[in-house]
């Protein structure tokens, strides 16, 4: 095994250097609700935004897997909801030449870091045309997620 120049290693089994390529990106489904419209549309005070972040897998063969990143969101103001939104929205994603242990790691922090930035467009032009301010979601810690929901696993509780 070779490395040049400080770049990417290949496997000791391969001697190639893993690979994850993105075979197709898609809304898997996507719901949006103003239910106090038009009163919502001017709120009085600052809302209040709760959002939930999680991601599945399900592989599909030996080297692809569907990875789903589900973004819910909330926004209130003096009990009142202003909005809501469901979004799924997932890939697939074939990885190759990469270490059985690195396998669920890379499903779980890398491919929803990659499916990241779309979603949050999506929520952000949604909420936008929902009528209300883009919704402008901050960076994901992917790393944090995956070892809160391995250590909810290891613990015997369902992974949310």
């Amino acid at each position: 095994m070779t490395t040049t120049n400080g770049g990417p290693q290949g496997t000791p089994q391969t001697g190639e250097a893993p690979q994850i390529n993105v075979l197709a990106q898609y809304i898997k489904d996507l719901s949006f609700e103003n239910p106090n419209a038009p009163r919502s549309l001017q709120p009085s005070q600052q809302p209040s935004i709760n959002l939930q972040i999680n991601v599945n897998s399900k592989a599909l063969s030996d080297t692809d897997f569907e990875i789903e990143l589900t973004v819910e969101g909330k926004a209130d103001a003096a009990g009142t909801v202003l909005f809501s939104f469901e979004l799924i929205y997932a890939g697939i994603f074939r990885l190759t030449h990469v270490p059985k242990d690195a396998v669920q790691p890379v499903m779980m922090i890398e491919c929803p870091r990659l499916l990241f930035p779309y979603a949050r467009e999506i929520v952000s032009s949604v909420v936008r045309n929902g009528g209300f301010p883009p919704l402008m979601i901050d960076p994901v810690d992917f790393v944090s997620l995956y070892r809160q929901k391995m250590a909810q696993t290891q613990q015997g509780a369902p992974a949310n």
